[in-house]
């Protein structure tokens, strides 16, 4: 029943989770980069990003300790880093970038959005863009391997 109740969460933290940055990838950056004026722009990401960014670690933070309860009470933490345990390995590793991320989002923007950033916004958001792009395909694969190794597939 645990088991049973702590997936689920698990699952539904995923969903919202890179739902969410599909969402920002796949509609939120075109909208931005198809505006004129830098201004903005920049206020309209920073609107966005403010209120996904709760719900990403509020849901990070979820699929981290749901996935963590996971590997303990299902004894899959011997297998991370082989063969065997490829789906919560990679689920781990995708997991931990984007704790890295958001520890250090504040002053990444901090960074992104000053001085020369001020002049260059296309090229920002276009640079922010691509980056998504990868966070989402990274994404994306690690739950593709993790359903496929769950049900027998690798």
């Amino acid at each position: 029943m645990a088991i049973g109740i702590l997936t689920a969460l698990h699952v539904l933290g995923v969903v919202i989770w890179i739902g969410g940055v599909a969402f920002v990838t796949m509609i939120v950056f075109p909208m931005i980069l198809r505006m004129e004026n830098s201004l903005e722009k920049v206020l309209f990401f920073q609107g966005v990003e403010h209120r996904f960014a709760k719900i990403a670690k509020a849901m990070v933070a979820l699929v981290g300790i749901t996935g963590i309860a996971l590997l303990a009470l299902t004894g899959e933490w011997r297998a991370l880093f082989s063969m065997a345990g490829i789906g919560p390995t990679v689920m781990l590793i995708v997991w931990t970038f984007y704790v890295l991320i958001l520890l250090f989002e504040a002053r990444l923007f901090k960074f992104i959005f000053k001085g020369e950033a001020q002049h260059a916004t296309n090229r920002v958001f276009y640079t922010l863009t691509v980056f998504h792009w990868f966070v989402m395909g990274i994404s994306l694969l690690a739950v593709f391997i993790g359903v496929l190794a769950a049900h027998g597939g690798l």
